[in-house]
């Protein structure tokens, strides 16, 4: 292991790359139960099913990471995409959950081939920048909108389209095991940012586990609560959850997921066409950015990049992202990709992939707790939604306001994408809106060929399918 990452040549020990190993899964390991709750609202998956997909995926590509780019980053199911996937593809689009598998898989294949031909850059560069942007700060603001909404926090309001949820205990309206959960998100909320201020490893993880506690603590207080609640479905043989993931997960999008049947029940063979190009295609993007995104940020936090500002194996780690989207697709879930969470671990001193290697062999040990996960209430999880999306809004800064220009296709980016709670919605209004305004300034040469097909494959989205 010392010669294959060379741990000596790039000045760091076995010990601190363990430690780093176990920092950087410390901080991500929220995933598993927070990508498990979110499947689990689709009909036909479990909560099991999912959290083992998302460990085994999580494993494989963080393994392939290590071993491929010698990189001490981690890979899992996307925040973001994740979202995408159940909210807008299924829910939205009126997919079933074996269809949107079958996109991802489209998604991992099509990386692949752009990573390996290099065309990867001319679609990322094809991109407006303030769009490009924009769009990791929209995903943020559509995953906190989703906790917020999953936390009961922000209810519908037939007036207003939304409001918040009432706390008055006087009114008579609402009763305390209403109330209680919207308390324990707040509370998880605020001990998360508290942790983080502290420089405290896992804080997002401790502010998951101690949100829980509160939970139960204050669910003491609701008459007949445990007969009711999560503790009485709670299967203690973690085998269990193995069991749910091959009946309903492993290999859907195979046997279950060319059957569109459902969908052309109600829609035509050409908006299907155009649904895939264009959801495969946006699946595609935000990875993309998300990936590129992530390995610079990581990287540079941990001085690993090279003397030109590129990151070390760069090929290899986007080509890793993408074998292991699509393993991810083949297990169950959403986009895999790489984690920024893995800067903590960088921090601790990680320097080459063998502390991608025990983060991996964490993630692999996780498949065999899933009891104690399953008892993880929803108020915690959405806890860590709002908290991840309040992150990705660091890149808004980045983004010329005074600028026209730009200011217009960026906002319209992140805003639309909660608006209209979808991800592939704020990509396109960003990019269209691009395309027309350097029209009209009469700057149209300026705009990429590329632009120009990714604009006009969104627009038919809309005259099409919508």
């Amino acid at each position: 292991m010392l010669k294959y990452f060379r741990v000596k040549e790039s000045g760091s020990t076995v010990r601190t790359e363990a430690l780093a190993g176990v920092t950087t899964f410390m901080t991500m390991a929220y995933i598993l139960m927070v990508n498990s709750g979110m499947f689990a609202e689709l009909p036909g998956v479990s909560y099991n099913a999912i959290y083992i997909a998302t460990a085994i995926s999580a494993c494989i590509g963080t393994v392939l990471i290590g071993l491929m780019a010698n990189l001490p980053l981690a890979q899992a199911s996307a925040m973001g995409s994740n979202a995408f996937f159940v909210y807008t593809v299924c829910f939205g689009f009126g997919l079933s959950y074996a269809n949107a598998l079958l996109l991802v898989l489209l998604d991992g294949i099509l990386f692949i081939l752009l990573t390996v031909t290099g065309l990867r850059r001319k679609i990322f560069e094809a991109i407006p920048t303030a769009v490009r942007v924009a769009i990791p700060a929209g995903v943020g603001l559509f995953i906190a909108f989703i906790g917020l909404k999953d936390a009961g926090i922000v209810v519908a309001d037939p007036s207003t389209f939304v409001g918040l949820a009432s706390f008055n205990l006087l009114s008579g309206k609402v009763a305390w095991q209403d109330i209680m959960p919207l308390l324990v998100t707040i509370a998880a909320v605020v001990a998360i940012a508290v942790l983080t201020c502290k420089k405290v490893k896992g804080a997002v993880l401790w502010g998951i586990l101690g949100g829980t506690a509160l939970y139960y603590l204050l669910g003491l207080t609701i008459p007949n609560f445990y007969s009711g609640g999560v503790i009485s479905e709670l299967n203690l043989n973690p085998f269990a959850a193995f069991a749910d993931f091959g009946t309903q997960a492993f290999g859907k999008v195979f046997t279950e997921g060319f059957d569109f049947s459902h969908y052309l029940a109600d829609h035509s063979t050409m908006e299907l066409v155009v649904l895939i190009a264009t959801t495969a295609l946006a699946f595609c993007l935000v990875d993309m950015f998300d990936t590129i995104g992530t390995l610079y940020g990581a990287c540079a936090r941990g001085n690993l990049l090279t003397k030109e500002g590129e990151v070390p194996n760069l090929d290899k780690a986007m080509l890793a992202d993408a074998i292991a989207t699509t393993a991810g697709a083949v297990c169950g879930t959403s986009t895999v990709s790489s984690y920024v969470e893995a800067s903590t671990g960088i921090a601790e001193g990680g320097k080459t992939g063998l502390a991608a290697m025990v983060t991996g062999a964490l993630f692999f040990v996780s498949m065999f707790l899933s009891p104690i996960a399953m008892m993880v209430p929803g108020c915690a999880t959405a806890a860590a939604l709002i908290y991840v999306g309040i992150m990705m809004m660091n890149c808004a800064r980045s983004i010329d306001w005074l600028k026209t220009e730009d200011a217009v296709p960026a906002f319209l980016t992140l805003a639309m994408m909660p608006m209209t709670y979808n991800i592939s919605y704020g990509i396109a209004f960003g990019v269209i809106s691009h395309v027309l305004i350097s029209i009209f300034t009469g700057k149209a040469r300026q705009v990429k060929v590329g632009t120009w097909v990714i604009a006009a494959l969104f627009a038919v989205m809309f005259f099409v399918t919508h």
